[in-house]
């Protein structure tokens, strides 16, 4: 299925279909473009359009743009706009949510590749640690599309790398393991045995 081309088309359901059907949107309609969300931004610079534009888009019907803005995949959750919005519009849950549906919506069909490399390389780390390594999730999603491919991205992100350890939502030590890492891991074997017994059971 081929994504829909973005063009400045306004659906004015779309705001909503937003406010209800959205985590978080009711509270959207309480946004008064303060630019509290994008100026606390890390990597808002790394954004098409940043969170105060993106709220602006979603009231002038702009469907097509809201689920074709870079913005909704760029969000590292790091909470500082949640945190310093004087409406407490939770706006990291908004942008979560506008990602999924602009997958479900047929905008992003590249995406769910992308999600399913991405949960490999995530419960790969869980499984390892008992805990996400930024990091290492980071560099095995990177290359899992190739080695090339891999150090492409990693260049291009470095700002984003950056901004992530500034606002310490990325360490720089050694990865961390929980205790007990044995016990988790039969945990998941078991997991894995009674989702292939009920499998085969249909």
């Amino acid at each position: 299925m081929t994504a829909p081309t973005p063009s400045r088309t306004y659906d004015l359901s779309f705001a909503r279909y937003v406010y209800d059907h959205i985590d978080g949107g009711q509270r959207l309609k309480l946004c008064m473009q303060c630019g509290a969300c994008s100026g606390s931004c890390p990597i808002g610079t790394q954004m098409d359009h940043g969170p105060r534009k993106l709220f602006m888009m979603i009231r002038a019907g702009m469907k097509e743009a809201v689920l074709t803005s870079n913005t909704i995949w760029n969000c590292v959750s790091c909470y500082n706009c949640v945190v310093r919005c004087p409406r407490q519009v939770p706006i990291t849950y908004i942008l979560h949510d506008l990602s999924a549906l602009a997958i479900e919506e047929g905008y992003a069909e590249a995406k769910k590749a992308d999600n399913a490399r991405f949960a490999k390389a995530f419960w790969w780390s869980a499984t390892v640690f008992g805990r996400t390594d930024e990091r290492l999730v980071t560099a095995r999603y990177y290359f899992s599309s190739g080695l090339g491919e891999g150090i492409k991205k990693g260049m291009a992100n470095q700002a984003i790398a950056l901004a992530m350890v500034k606002t310490k939502r990325m360490h720089l030590g050694m990865p961390h393991k929980v205790k007990g890492v044995g016990e988790l891991k039969a945990i998941v074997a078991k997991a894995a045995e009674i989702q292939a017994r009920h499998g085969k059971e249909g």
